[in-house]
């Protein structure tokens, strides 16, 4: 026997039941869904004045790239990229990891005190780690260090110039890892980099490039169009950088996974994942090699199982939802791969397994919202980049919205910033160190609440 548990809203009472008594115990599934509003701000220096839509004296809460555990179970911390997608673009956009909460009761994504995990009323100083360079590491000139944002007339914020705050046109951070010394590895696009940060968000050392193990082309290092200090021909296509940061369970090694190939690479369907040793701050050496789908065109995340299995998001890069005939071109493959690093095949790939397909979803709970059409919940954005393990057989998944830009949900609206959980078919060897407890998702029964956006109590399918 389970107890009930009743809502009152209004004038409605709404019988709540764990949703573990509601799911099959074998089968992939949505457990939960919640959502974060597209227009979320956080007070800071005016941005994005280089795409024509000043935000006075906000940044946009927004463009998720990598998740790692919260302060307290149930929370959670969130990597903002470079913000509006291109260099050029993003001097006046500040790289920051949010902390935040997201309430699969409610359908809701409450931002928390950065330490303590505690619910906060809006997004503020406390709810943020602001990544700086004050004690000048980089090697490289900054944005902090100029007077005019790059090919503007437009001056620099006063703040991140005393405070050699970094923005989206320094780095363009994609995933990060936090060691046992508190401290945070980044993994950098335009480098592309490994940046590390102390637990307070300052640089500790010098951006750390890499090598070209495989020797493929003339440069001894891997460089994008975008590297700061190239002095080489790119090797490296933009935005092809480490898309993909894994620490082992062990938490000594740190596994950076490119999003693209090499360009000299004749194997174009082959993506390299390069060994970092923390104890030295060196690459070992040790490439792995990854088998790209013929229909994917990027993976989106590297997170470690354990010491030697590792979940893959891999996709295309088509948006919207197959079931809206408003999108011409919808998405058509956004997965989640198992690899182990110990299984190679004869041509060197890295065993790899699917787990589930994120544009079918089994939802026979229906809380999908508008993200469900008869009984199937679809996750059709163009990048989907956040992938953590909760439990053995539970993984909660988040899109990067690229806001203002990407429309995968409705094509007259702005993406919001889906947190969902998903319950897997087969049970992960998951290490106790890589799992992060979740309060249980609860589903409402009965009839649905909505409020702004869409965001739903209870998720009514699309009639």
């Amino acid at each position: 026997m389970f107890k009930r548990f009743y809502l009152l809203l209004g004038s409605h009472t709404f019988l709540i039941v764990p949703l573990i008594f509601t799911s099959p115990a074998a089968a992939v599934q949505l457990l939960g869904r919640a959502i974060l509003r597209a227009d979320t701000f956080t007070p800071g220096p005016t941005s994005g004045q280089q795409i024509s839509i000043p935000f006075t004296e906000q940044q946009p809460v927004q463009g998720f790239s990598a998740v790692l555990p919260g302060p307290k179970p149930g929370t959670f911390r969130v990597l903002a990229d470079n913000g509006f997608g291109l260099k050029n673009n993003s001097a006046d956009f500040l790289l920051r990891v949010y902390a935040v909460e997201p309430d699969f009761t409610t359908g809701q994504v409450f931002p928390v005190n950065f330490q303590t995990g505690e619910r906060l009323t809006r997004f503020s100083q406390e709810s943020f780690l602001q990544l700086n360079d004050r004690n000048n590491q980089i090697e490289f000139p900054i944005i902090a260090e100029q007077s005019l944002y790059p090919e503007t007339t437009i001056p620099v914020d006063s703040k991140i110039q005393s405070n050699r705050w970094l923005t989206g046109a320094d780095f363009d951070i994609e995933s990060f890892r936090q060691a046992s010394d508190g401290t945070y590895w980044f993994g950098d696009e335009f480098g592309p980099f490994l940046l590390h940060v102390s637990a307070d968000g300052q640089v500790l050392d010098a951006p750390i490039p890499l090598p070209n193990f495989l020797g493929l082309g003339d440069n001894p290092l891997v460089q994008s169009p975008d590297n700061p200090q190239l002095d080489s021909t790119a090797n490296l296509g933009g935005s092809n950088g480490f898309e993909g940061l894994a620490l082992n369970s062990s938490g000594t090694k740190l596994y950076a996974m490119l999003e693209g190939a090499l360009q000299p690479d004749d194997q174009r369907d082959r993506l390299l994942i390069n060994e970092f040793d923390l104890a030295t701050k060196k690459y070992t050496g040790k490439t792995f090699f990854y088998q790209r789908d013929p229909k994917g065109k990027a993976i989106g995340d590297l997170t470690a199982i354990n010491d030697h299995e590792f979940l893959v998001i891999e996709r295309d890069n088509r948006t919207g939802d197959p079931n809206n005939p408003e999108f011409p071109r919808p998405a058509e493959f956004k997965r989640i791969y198992k690899i182990d690093i110990n299984q190679i095949d004869s041509d060197g790939f890295v065993q790899k397994e699917l787990l589930v397909d994120l544009l079918n979803i089994p939802d026979p709970n229906n809380l999908g919202g508008n993200g469900t059409t008869d009984g199937v919940f679809t996750f059709p954005f163009v990048t989907i980049e956040s992938v953590l393990p909760v439990d053995d057989k539970t993984l909660l998944v988040i899109n990067d919205n690229n806001y203002p830009f990407s429309k995968g949900r409705s094509p007259d609206q702005p993406d919001n910033n889906e947190f969902i959980l998903i319950q897997l078919d087969q049970s992960l060897n998951l290490a106790p160190s890589q799992a992060t407890p979740v309060p249980e998702p609860m589903t409402i029964l009965g009839s649905a609440v909505a409020f702004d956006f869409g965001i739903l109590f209870n998720a009514k399918k699309r009639q």
